[in-house]
Parts: C-alpha cells; sequence; structure tokens
C-alpha cells in the first residue's frame, strides 16, 4: 500500500508531464488526461497486483486496458514513472517513430501497452476475453478497464456489456470517466447518456460510484470496494465523477481542453500550479 502524500507527489509530477508533452507538440488530450491522473496512478501504484517487467501475456498479474485512448499522455506518464520505460523517452510523444504516438498502439513494443486503442468502444471486448482467458486458466487475478463516458454512446460497448453479463465475467471490473463532457461539448447535449446507473444494472452488472474520483482515498476506498464484488457472478461498473483538466484552474469545468494544447503563457501558469515533485525528464 502507498502512502496518500506519496501518491499525491507522483499526480502532481504527471500532470506537469502531461502539460509538457502536450504542450512540446502543440498536440494532444491534456483535458481527460488530467481528470484521470489520480485514478490511473493509484490504480498502478497501490490496487493492481504486478509483476515485475513486462510480459505481453498478463499471466498471474492484474491487466489494464485503456480504451479511450487519446489520453496517452496520462497513461504514458504512468507507465514511465512506474518503470516500464525510461521516464526521458516522454520527450518523444508524437513524434515520427517515436514508441509513444498519439494513440497507444502494440507494433511499436512499448511496455505496458497491450492493444492499440482510440477507436473508441473496443476496449470493453478486449478486457472481457482477457477476463475470460484468466478463467480459463485458472488464474485468479483481475481485469481493469478505463472508458469515457461520450464512448458509451458507442453500441458495441453495450453489446459487451449484455455479454459480460450473460457470460458471468465476474474477475473483471470496468471504470468510467464520468465527466460528463466530450470533443464537441457536455454529453447531455451531445447524445444523453441517461442514468448510467439504472443501463448497467438493467445489462446485469454491479455498479458502483466514486463521486469525488479527483481524491486520491475516495479512490482507494471505491476501488477496494469494487474488489470486494469480483467473484460473485456480475461484472463491476465503477462509475469515476472526475473533473476534466483537473489540477489546472483554466482547464477545469470547460470541455475546451478536451484536445487542445496549451501556448507558452498558459503552460507557466498551469505549471507553476504543479510545482516539481519528482523530478521533470
Amino acid at each position: 500500500m502507498s502512502d496518500n502524500k506519496s501518491l499525491e507527489n507522483l499526480v502532481t509530477q504527471v500532470r506537469r508531464d502531461i502539460l509538457r508533452m502536450v504542450h512540446k507538440v502543440n498536440s494532444g488530450h491534456p483535458g481527460g488526461s488530467l481528470g484521470c491522473a489520480e485514478f490511473l496512478v493509484t490504480l498502478y501504484n497501490d490496487i493492481m497486483k504486478l509483476n515485475d517487467g513486462f510480459a505481453m501475456d498478463g499471466k498471474e498479474e492484474d491487466v489494464f486496458f485503456l480504451s479511450n485512448g487519446h489520453i496517452s499522455p496520462v497513461i504514458y506518464s504512468v507507465l514511465a514513472r512506474r518503470g516500464y520505460f525510461p521516464v526521458e523517452e516522454l520527450n518523444t510523444f508524437r513524434l515520427l517513430d517515436s514508441r509513444l504516438q498519439g494513440h497507444p498502439t502494440t507494433h511499436e513494443g512499448l511496455p505496458g501497452i497491450r492493444i492499440a486503442s482510440g477507436s473508441l468502444g473496443q476496449g470493453m471486448s478486449v478486457a472481457i476475453g482477457t477476463a475470460l482467458t484468466k478463467k480459463l486458466n485458472g488464474d485468479n487475478h483481475l481485469v481493469y478497464s478505463l472508458h469515457g463516458d461520450g464512448e458509451l454512446q458507442e453500441g458495441q460497448i453495450w453489446e459487451a456489456a449484455m455479454y459480460a453479463a450473460g457470460n458471468k465475467v465476474d474477475n473483471y471490473i470496468a471504470t468510467i470517466d464520468y465527466n460528463k463532457k466530450q470533443i464537441d461539448g457536455a454529453t447531455d447535449d451531445v447524445l444523453p447518456l441517461g442514468s448510467l446507473t439504472a443501463k448497467f444494472e438493467a445489462f446485469g452488472w454491479d455498479v458502483l460510484a466514486i463521486e469525488n474520483g479527483n481524491d486520491i482515498q475516495a479512490i482507494k476506498d471505491g476501488l477496494a470496494e469494487a474488489k470486494s464484488r469480483t467473484g460473485k457472478g456480475k461484472p463491476v461498473c465503477v462509475l469515476l465523477h472526475t473533473e476534466m483538466g483537473n489540477g489546472v484552474d483554466f482547464m477545469m469545468h470547460t470541455h475546451a481542453w478536451h484536445g487542445k494544447a496549451p501556448n507558452d503563457e498558459q503552460l507557466e501558469s498551469a505549471l507553476a500550479q504543479n510545482p516539481e515533485t519528482l523530478g521533470d525528464y
């Protein structure tokens, strides 16, 4: 178990990584990346049971799939800071011939990345297949995935959700980044999602919410509860209420920074709000 202060320091450094990566190439998705920093830092450094090194098959360890692959800056930073590859490699984000492309892919062989993601709606299907494989192999570890709430407008999600419940895939925890914003505006304005709790429960899932998805202790408690509900015949859905752009005042409470890079002055302001804690790359 990691203490909250250490995790908070890591979150602050991850925010700096995200901002600097996106600024350097004037491209990327800082909003959702910042909103999920606390969740992914806590997941990788406190919740998941991980082996040393990286094996593509993920045997005898917990496995995570990022479905909303556009928030690649945050997963790259978290993986690097966890030791999967050199932190200095973050400097190559979105450059030609880099292993750190705008959406994660597998053919570059980047440790920690098991699927190409970014085509929204597909991550749940892959996660379900992996969870079923673990059952067949007698592997009692869990499978986790992360999805954007706007991603739930994709039909494949609901086909997969129906399949998971119908086949009692109860070693799987799917988390929804429930910030209620997407690239074109509020989800309620683009295509209302209705009650996600009612929807997932109607599809046969066990559902819980983390009301403050940017609070490390709330994430720890919520994911501990989610883990306690596995193995009981139902897949588990966590509704993670986050703030897009969290930690940077001018990026919060708006969808505008879903896919926009800060300019020089904005970067300076954002970094001033997140002082260096573990050393910049």
